[in-house]
């Protein structure tokens, strides 16, 4: 695909869309911005708060640190720290720079104000809808569809801004499918990809170090590289896993994140950063490589969305097979049965919530990549009419938009109810 193509530009502005940088699980920090917007507004103290959030927001928070907190965990916590110490200006970094001060101020404030949560009555899977309350006055902000989307801001009863669209998520307007991937892949001019490329290979790679370094959550990443033969396919497993690992719980490094979710982020990065470095490919050969692993992630969640029942590392971690194939010289008939092989094995994972168990699921989705593509190379492979499988790759990934977005409603309507049971 060269420059002069229509597709062109688009696949390199979804690119640009996508892979930008957030300090934390991307849920909680999501309500830490609309908090922080919220305080902006109202322009003082509040001496009470009404978080009102979609179950699948819920999901991703209750279980989370919420980095910068001193650990703290939860709604409350990422809308304390939000109102204290947020910063809106910087989005899904609100909460990246907090003084130990300030860390005091957040945990004064949960004893002292009030904060009520409500589970908003809505069909939109990501929306957050926050007011502060101050004496007669008040402010709120609405979020809905994706991360930063602001939809309303008001201020004691008058509109500062209100958006046309309610807030729907908005589909992917650029047409992906698996062969175009590959070859912009191919033929994508490096200046237009490095420096983006570049962020996501030191901001994922650094936060993997330190997943490995330190203690985190359940030490997945250590767990396999201690415990196993540590040869390449461990290796990478682990450097994805790490990563999550340290983000689950509480690190306050940056990610560079894809689909709205630092976990697939480092997913889709790592385990091909680890092969690149382990095959000795060069600089050119691991940024054109991220490109395949990135692009087939953000198409594989596009018909399923931001939020969903259905693990979106799954969807990265059979990119990342993909990305590992295509460095060692797979192209369409490698990648298309790399993505199959691996979307057979991993599409009963549900997502309930961020959390450090989060890690392990990373570590089993990037196993099921690196299996399919070493089932090809062995001459193996499953069939359309497997199951959910289709014959071809477009139409197997047709399946898992329709298993992702409407199988499985109820499931996560029901993840969603037993987690707020426990």
């Amino acid at each position: 695909m060269l420059s002069g193509d229509i597709r062109y530009p688009g696949y390199l502005e979804l690119l640009k869309a996508e892979l930008v940088p957030a300090m934390g699980c991307t849920e909680p920090v999501a309500l830490a911005y609309a908090a922080a917007k919220t305080g902006e507004i109202l322009g003082k103290p509040p001496d009470r708060v009404l978080v009102e959030v979609s179950g699948n927001i819920v999901k991703n928070v209750k279980s989370v640190v919420v980095p910068n907190t001193g650990g703290l965990k939860g709604l409350r916590a990422a809308a304390a720290a939000g109102i204290v110490a947020g910063r809106a200006d910087k989005k899904l970094e609100a909460i990246a720079e907090v003084s130990d001060g300030q860390r005091r101020e957040i945990a004064a404030f949960l004893k002292n104000v009030p904060v009520e949560l409500r589970v908003a009555d809505t069909e939109r899977v990501l929306d957050i809808d926050i007011t502060l309350y101050a004496g007669p006055e008040s402010a709120r902000v609405h979020i809905a569809g994706d991360h930063t989307n602001i939809v309303f801001m008001g201020k004691n009863g008058a509109v500062i801004f209100a958006a046309e669209d309610e807030g729907a998520e908005t589909p992917n307007q650029t047409t992906l499918d698996v062969e175009g991937i590959i070859g912009f892949a191919d033929t994508v001019q490096l200046d237009d990809v490095k420096d983006l490329i570049g962020r996501q290979i030191e901001y994922n790679s650094a936060i993997s170090a330190e997943g490995l370094r330190g203690d985190y959550g359940a030490n997945i990443g250590k767990v396999l590289n201690s415990n196993y033969t540590g040869d390449i396919k461990i290796r990478a497993k682990a450097a994805a896993a790490a990563g999550s690992d340290a983000r689950m719980s509480g690190c306050a490094m940056p990610v560079i994140i894809l689909s709205g979710s630092g976990n697939q982020g480092i997913t889709a990065s790592m385990p091909v950063i680890e092969y690149a470095g382990f095959l000795k490919k060069s600089g050119e050969e691991l940024i054109r490589a991220l490109v395949v692993s990135d692009l087939i992630t953000l198409h594989l969640k596009s018909g399923i969305g931001r939020l969903s029942a259905y693990c979106g590392v799954v969807c990265a971690g059979a990119a990342a097979g993909a990305g590992i194939a295509y460095l060692q010289g797979g192209r369409m008939e490698e990648i298309a049965h790399t993505l199959v092989n691996a979307l057979a094995i991993t599409s009963g994972i549900v997502c309930d919530g961020a959390k450090p168990s989060c890690a392990a699921k990373i570590a089993a989705a990037v196993d099921a990549g690196i299996l399919g593509y070493e089932m090809f190379k062995n001459g193996r492979q499953f069939y359309g009419g497997d199951g959910i499988i289709a014959h071809g790759v477009e139409n197997t990934i047709k399946n898992i938009y329709r298993l992702g977005k409407e199988g499985m409603r109820k499931t996560d309507k029901e993840i969603i109810r037993i987690m707020l049971d426990t």
